[in-house]
């Protein structure tokens, strides 16, 4: 059973939105994005800007703010959402939420929001990514890549990165079925790399040496407020690259198989291709 009935997407400038966007355009679904700065304004930290957003919508697509204050204000939006009449969200996760290894304040912030969302009442489905391999071309990460520095501190631990591309097509398929109600569905790429075996691919790719620097989580703290980020953000991202440092996600999962029906994308392929974009020019 399909859903053609106008879908709100939360978040519809960041890396998963844009793609799930592109992909409604090119079926022609109804959909509106909502964010700080597009028509209809949305804040996740401003609940006077709720109510509007949510009036009309059907289905939600929530790509959650990654602090713990910004994924408790997103529990509130979904059970406020819920309560005035959306009836489908599907929600951005983590992989691994809930799984041991992860006591830290962003993972159990995503857990409680998982938890509202599977509560609100309304139809859900919850797609939990690996790290995005865009990260390293469309984010803070690219910065590190142009520098030939990747710096972080992920250990020697790995992760199955995943082509946000294939992420953006489960989320679709996700939106648009409802075939996937009630499912957690986790993705990821077809092996795992740790951060030096990246460095690597990304020196092939681009001609160009790069190499990883392995920080101290305190140093990466430092690093990331001197980039702008929060305090608080900054360590949901330490906390994040902690459970790839704890070795607590070298596995792969099957989800993009199970929804699409193929393999995910290799990331020697993507750091191939995205590097004849010219995103890596100096």
């Amino acid at each position: 059973m399909t859903n053609n009935n106008e879908i709100l997407i939360l978040g519809g400038k960041g890396k998963t939105g844009r793609r799930v966007a592109a992909q409604l355009d090119n079926r022609q679904i109804p959909y509106r994005l909502a964010s700080r700065s597009s028509a209809l304004r949305f804040d996740w930290y401003d609940e006077s800007t709720w109510s509007p957003t949510i009036a009309g919508a059907d289905t939600a697509y929530l790509a959650p703010p990654v602090g713990p204050s910004g994924l408790a204000a997103a529990g509130r939006f979904v059970q406020q959402a819920a309560d005035e009449g959306l009836r489908r969200i599907v929600l951005l996760s983590g992989r691994g939420v809930g799984s041991p290894g992860r006591e830290f304040a962003v993972y159990e912030g995503q857990l409680g929001l998982e938890h509202a969302v599977q509560a609100s009442g309304a139809d859900w489905t919850i797609i939990q990514p690996a790290w995005f391999a865009q990260g390293f071309s469309e984010d803070f990460l690219r910065y590190d890549v142009l520098a030939g520095e990747i710096r972080l501190s992920a250990g020697d631990g790995g992760e199955a990165w995943i082509d946000t591309n294939d992420v953006g097509d489960v989320m679709t398929a996700a939106l648009l079925d409802q075939a996937y109600t009630g499912a957690t569905i986790a993705v990821s790429g077809p092996r795992v790399l740790t951060m030096a075996e990246v460095a690597a691919e990304l020196t092939t790719a681009t001609g160009r040496p790069i190499k990883y620097v392995d920080l101290d989580p305190e140093q990466h703290i430092a690093e990331l407020i001197e980039q702008g980020q929060t305090p608080e953000d900054s360590e949901a991202v330490r906390d994040l690259f902690a459970v790839i440092r704890n070795h607590r996600s070298e596995y792969v999962s099957d989800g993009v198989q199970q929804v699409l029906g193929r393999e995910p994308r290799d990331f020697t392929d993507w750091a191939r291709e995205t590097a004849t974009t010219g995103i890596w020019a100096e």
